[in-house]
């Protein structure tokens, strides 16, 4: 991955202001189509997150690998991945889609928590799922499994691009999630995209107390010149 400016906590806070909708706009206007992952929900509602990506893969499990009920904390990748993200961090794990078994449980969701992590996504399913959705921790995923991920899934590379819910994510990717669900950000363009956006909504707010107020969408949505002078006045007043 190349280098890329690091990224402070004020921009993470401002990618939780827009809405993923506004932020696949965004995205699009850079030719960027592919972003918005397909079938992975909250657990909770009213969750909001932005991070940037520690990414995790599994492949099928094979039984003369995973069926022994032991798992090495220093040696497992996923183990591995838990103990190191932080702050600022989400871990997003590629279980290919596969629904059967849980990528991770409430002990490890904890663990993340407690370790100041901003969530945890997966194309799969979450065990514990009601007791993660009560940690705190953001969590997304395509479904609710209450068997252990090695039934199904080899935790195997750790830092390395990966596909969830048909997105493909970069380490240090920036994640951000709603209600709706979840978009990766290409880091290098994440502060340029968090001000677009944050820009974006306002504008939309103003559009949407026109819409509610009665006004037609003929000139107000899309924005004619007259729209735009009388949304700047609407903003001015609002500093």
């Amino acid at each position: 991955m190349p280098d890329v400016a690091s990224l402070s906590s004020e921009v993470f806070d401002l990618l939780r202001v827009p809405s993923t909708a506004t932020l696949t706009t965004v995205l699009s206007k850079h030719g960027l189509r592919q972003t918005f992952m397909t079938g992975v929900h909250p657990l909770a509602t009213g969750t909001r997150m932005a991070g940037q990506a520690v990414t995790l893969r599994y492949i099928p499990a094979r039984e003369d690998l995973d069926q022994s009920g032991t798992v090495d904390n220093l040696t497992d990748p996923q183990r591995i991945a838990i103990e190191r993200v932080g702050p600022n961090d989400v871990l997003v794990i590629d279980a290919r889609g596969d629904v059967r078994a849980g990528s991770m449980g409430a002990i490890l969701a904890t663990r993340m928590k407690q370790r100041g992590a901003a969530g945890a996504v997966t194309d799969g399913a979450f065990r514990d799922s009601p007791e993660i959705a009560a940690s705190g921790l953001a969590a997304y995923a395509r479904a609710a499994h209450g068997a252990s991920n090695k039934t199904i899934h080899h935790p195997t590379d750790l830092q390395l691009p990966i596909a969830c819910g048909g997105v493909a994510v970069y380490p240090g990717d920036v994640i951000v999630g709603d209600d709706e669900g979840v978009v990766v950000i290409p880091r290098h363009l994440a502060i340029e995209v968090a001000e677009a956006a944050v820009a974006q909504e306002r504008r939309e707010e103003f559009i949407m107390e026109k819409v509610r107020s009665g006004a037609s969408i003929i000139g107000v949505y899309p924005p004619n010149e007259a729209t735009l002078t009388e949304y700047e006045a609407w903003l001015k007043s609002r500093r």
